[in-house]
């Protein structure tokens, strides 16, 4: 574990929070579980690119599946 990985997790990790009350709010399914998922998925990852990449695309799922 390298700090990059921990503050990008981190900051993936409140986004999801984010997503995750929006959603929840909002009864929206996608900003919903893309927040579970930008809160879960750097636990399983231990790659920093692997992990920005999968991080702003479930970050950008929201915009382009609007429900």
């Amino acid at each position: 574990m390298n700090a990059s990985l921990l503050l990008w997790g981190v900051a993936f990790g409140s986004l999801g929070l984010g997503y995750f009350i929006y959603g929840k709010k909002q009864g929206a399914v996608v900003p919903l579980l893309c927040g579970l998922g930008l809160m879960v998925f750097p636990y399983f990852i231990v790659n920093a690119w692997l992990l920005v990449g999968v991080g702003v695309g479930l970050a950008a799922l929201p915009y382009f599946l609007r429900r």
